[in-house]
């Protein structure tokens, strides 16, 4: 029985460490190698334009793009920025995307979101998983003077999840947030 339980402690530990050290591993970005890929969709206005729209994005350089013409008209207003994009390319996408799109309103937690990815004008993520933000807020984390370790970490701050999601009328724990589910809410 003792055996049994040193095992197991000794198990749970290698995994503690494991995973804390994949975690940090992840964090290291490598820029040389990796393109950051741009996707998403632009207004249908500029349908006809798609292609110098392209063309624009891929001379910010260091990237390849996938832009669509969304099919009804405006764009959500939702972006999402990986946490490997380096700060000037991410600043020149999300200016120019201010352009074809309708703007920046909500930016995507980059934990559900590809390191070296970009997207604009997506509906791909649910609400839980994004958070309005202001244009002051837009302008801050477009400011020129951000470096790369600065701008991640204003866009961290600015996509952080709520606690709270609305469910039906209720507000309920974000089932996003890892360790956030409380199903006390539903007991009552």
């Amino acid at each position: 029985m003792l055996k049994s339980l040193i095992f197991y402690v000794v198990l749970c530990l290698l995994f503690f460490t494991l995973q804390t050290e994949l975690t940090e591993a992840k964090t290291e970005c490598n820029l040389v190698e990796k393109k950051v890929k741009v996707e998403g969709y632009i207004s249908k206005k500029f349908r006809k334009q798609r292609k110098k729209i392209i063309k624009e994005f891929i001379a910010i350089g260091d990237l390849r793009a996938s832009i669509r013409v969304f099919p009804m008209g405006k764009t959500a207003d939702v972006v999402a920025v990986g946490s490997c994009v380096p700060a000037s390319i991410a600043r020149q996408v999300l200016t120019t995307a201010q352009k074809y799109t309708s703007g920046i309103g909500s930016l995507v937690v980059q934990d559900f979101v590809y390191d070296h990815w970009i997207g604009i004008g997506t509906t791909i993520f649910d609400e839980p998983s994004q958070r309005k933000v202001t244009t002051d807020q837009v302008k801050q984390l477009l400011s020129p003077d951000l470096d790369d370790k600065n701008f991640h970490a204003l866009y961290r701050k600015f996509s952080k999840q709520n606690e709270l999601v609305p469910f039906f009328g209720l507000k309920v724990p974000n089932s996003k947030i890892p360790g956030n589910t409380n199903n006390t809410l539903f007991h009552q």
